[in-house]
């Protein structure tokens, strides 16, 4: 019960830094130098140059119709809508009474001010996913696109954003599109940092003909473990054995040596991967968030 407890006052807190750090990247950085960002909060940007209209209220309302249409398309609708409408309310509210009270555009470099709206902007939406919400706007509606006809959400972010960015060179000039297509890549950026870590660990796929000799280096030097399988190339027919290691980012360089000294004709493929759970690496359990 009380571990329960915690996870849940964690999420809200994280939550809750989210939606400050979003509202914050648009009153301080975005707005104030002419650089909409992604999504509803970059339509309400466009409109507050426009007709003066109020950033905060105009992302509320240009949610109702997602929102509405997300309650009838998505499964489990009112529960998902009813927690996302309040985060958008809190966000709304956030804009608009904080927009008086922030500095207007710390630097007047408008390059500084696309960089860190964006890095400040997708660290906020990046909280706010990890915390199993979302701030309603594209994000709400790629969900409905990819749940009832199946479009990725990335081909859904890359429409919207190109029409949000097209808007900005109509309003605030082409370069205004510039800075705002640099703010949305930033952005981007800094969610995928937030919701998948650093690229901490490496994994690696070595073909050798001296597969004991190469896993019993690894678990003495290295103390990881090694899955093996017999594999067949299909251009010689030869039968050869493939071993599979998962390793931290800094032992990636010892590895190499430790297989070259055994078989320096050995085939080694290592790439990248941002997180490992289990024996030797993150417990799955306490790492829900």
């Amino acid at each position: 019960m009380l571990t329960m407890l915690r996870v849940l006052v964690f999420r809200y807190v994280l939550i809750f830094i989210g939606v400050v750090a979003a509202a914050l990247s648009l009153i301080v950085f975005l707005q104030p130098l002419d650089i909409a960002p992604a999504g509803a909060a970059g339509a309400a940007t466009l409109l507050n140059e426009l007709f003066d209209t109020p950033i905060g209220l105009m992302i509320f309302v240009l949610n109702i119709p997602i929102q509405a249409l997300a309650y009838k398309m998505l499964p489990g609708g009112s529960r998902v809508i009813l927690r996302t409408v309040m985060l958008i309310a809190v966000l709304s509210l956030m804009i608009d009474l904080l927009s008086p009270l922030a500095p207007k555009g710390i630097s007047e470099d408008r390059m500084l001010n696309a960089l860190f709206g964006g890095l400040l902007g997708g660290v906020g939406v990046g909280l706010v996913f990890r915390a199993g919400a979302t701030l309603g706007g594209t994000s709400t509606l790629a969900l409905i696109l990819q749940r009832r006809f199946g479009f990725p959400m990335s081909t859904t972010f890359l429409c919207t954003d190109a029409v949000i960015i097209m808007g900005a060179g109509l309003v605030y000039g082409w370069e205004g599109a510039l800075y705002a297509a640099i703010a949305l890549f930033i952005a981007g950026m800094a969610t995928d940092y937030v919701l998948e870590g650093p690229s901490v660990i490496r994994t690696a796929m070595i073909i050798t003909d001296k597969p004991d000799e190469i896993a019993a280096l690894v678990f003495a030097n290295l103390q990881r473990g090694v899955t093996s399988w017999t594999i067949k190339g299909r251009y010689t027919g030869a039968e050869r054995t493939m071993l599979y290691v998962t390793i931290g980012r800094s032992q990636a360089r010892e590895l190499k040596e430790e297989v070259s000294s055994v078989d320096p004709k050995a085939f080694m493929v290592i790439g990248m991967g941002h997180a490992a759970y289990g024996a030797g690496f993150r417990r799955v359990r306490g790492d829900a968030l």
